[in-house]
């Protein structure tokens, strides 16, 4: 049965291999479990219906990407769409956290429309480099500003807006620590260090009464709260059209770069370089952040620490299945996730931020036409608190960087569009 799902044998791996893959690939990403679930309770949300949400989706998404696609690649709800969720959408734009579902959910249906058209090749070659680039960074910056200010170690300051908090107290001294233990384990090469400092940091915080010891295992928590509560109808209104657009080429271009990188390191590209099953592999992520969205969470999308799966030896779709099965396991576990604090998880936000920040090293900074559009997004998407702002603003410098340079054969018809439509929206809007 294996075989015939998996075609184990022509890819060269067997059961035993990609059972390993899997369980490698879990421990790398487990994380989110503990991190998804208290980033959207601060947007109003039933932190155990979250949970149970979170776990649900990324078992949806790796199984139908394993089963369909037959691909070593898993999926979770994204960092950074998350915090663009919660601190963007719902704290920062006041919309209800029931409107920012309904927002994903519709991003989640034009993301499945572009693949199932294959639209999704003029949409991800019409924007250019050094924004996707730049997008990545912003978002990792956007990270770090979220982790510093929930751990404490940035605090506001009506003189100067922001300064530094007191490192010698306990919440951001265990976040700081929690960063360092992920920087020793990730260099040391230990699988699952992000999830090991996450636990560790727990673990201090019970010992020494700041967290208050609620159990390991349990029932599931009910998923009502969240299940089918995504607002549709409000998510239309011409206000969080940037909403959408941002969420969905976000995930759009996560998922692409996630599929090349991982594809290519397992050595599956095609002779073209392109990505096998590529169609469903969109899909599968697409149809995941759909029913995330249904359950109760942020948008849904493909891991690059599928990467350490496939140094483990996983080669097909049954790598996938067997993270998603432990995703569904560790819906068993919500006392524990219910138990991490915060300044627990703030180390392993700053983590994936500095892995967001590694796009800068490709821009071409001698070129102002391209570093302008950079900073503009690095700077302007965290201290906007807002992803879609950092878009908006990042397209219309690139677009008149290069117009006032006498660059601007360098710019696509389709980006001349997109930046004049954000620019009439920045305007009117």
């Amino acid at each position: 049965m294996l075989e015939k799902l998996f075609q184990l044998s022509r890819f060269g791996t067997n059961p035993k291999t990609e059972i390993v893959a899997g369980f490698t690939t879990f421990l790398t990403m487990a994380y989110i479990i503990f991190v998804n679930p208290t980033m959207l309770a601060d947007a109003g949300m039933d932190q155990g219906a979250v949970f149970v949400a979170t776990c649900v989706a990324a078992a949806i998404g790796c199984f139908i990407m394993g089963l369909w696609a037959n691909l070593p690649v898993a999926l979770a709800p994204g960092m950074g769409l998350n915090a663009f969720f919660t601190y963007g959408v719902v704290l920062g734009m006041g919309h209800a956290w029931q409107t920012a579902l309904g927002a994903v959910f519709l991003s989640g249906v034009l993301f499945f429309l572009l693949s199932v058209f294959k639209l999704r090749e003029w949409v991800i070659n019409a924007i250019p480099d050094t924004l996707k680039k730049a997008i990545a960074a912003g978002i990792g910056s956007f990270l770090a500003l979220i982790a510093l200010k929930e751990s404490g170690i940035i605090v506001d300051n009506p003189a100067t807006l922001v300064g530094l908090g007191d490192l010698t107290s306990f919440s951001p001294a265990m976040a700081i620590l929690g960063l360092f233990i992920i920087i020793g384990l990730v260099q040391h090469n230990v699988t699952g260090g992000v999830m090991i400092s996450i636990l560790a940091i727990t673990a201090i915080a019970v010992v020494t009464g700041n967290v208050e010891y609620s159990g390991i295992v349990s029932a599931p928590p009910a998923v009502a709260p969240t299940f089918m509560q995504m607002n549709i109808a409000a998510a239309l209104d011409v206000a969080l059209l940037s909403v959408i657009f941002a969420f969905l080429f976000v995930d759009l271009f996560d998922t692409s770069g996630t599929l090349i990188a991982v594809a290519q390191r397992a050595g599956l590209l095609t002779s073209q370089g392109k990505v096998p099953r590529l169609k469903q592999a969109l899909m599968a992520d697409s149809t995941a952040t759909i029913t995330g969205a249904m359950m109760g969470t942020s948008s849904t999308t493909s891991y690059i620490e599928s990467a350490s799966g496939v140094a483990a030896g996983g080669r097909t779709g049954m790598t996938a299945v067997v993270v998603g099965m432990l995703f569904l396991l560790a819906i068993f576990f919500a006392p524990l996730a219910a138990m991490v604090p915060v300044y627990a998880t703030a180390g392993a936000i700053l983590y994936v931020s500095i892995l967001m920040m590694f796009t800068l090293k490709d821009i071409r900074w001698d070129d102002l036409t391209e570093a302008a559009p950079v900073v503009v997004v690095l700077l302007l998407t965290p201290l906007t608190f807002s992803i879609a702002h950092g878009i908006t603003l990042g397209f219309i410098t690139y677009a008149l960087a290069k117009l006032v340079s006498g660059k601007h054969q360098e710019v696509s018809v389709s980006v001349w569009v997109i930046s004049t439509l954000l620019l009439l929206k920045v305007i009117f809007v």
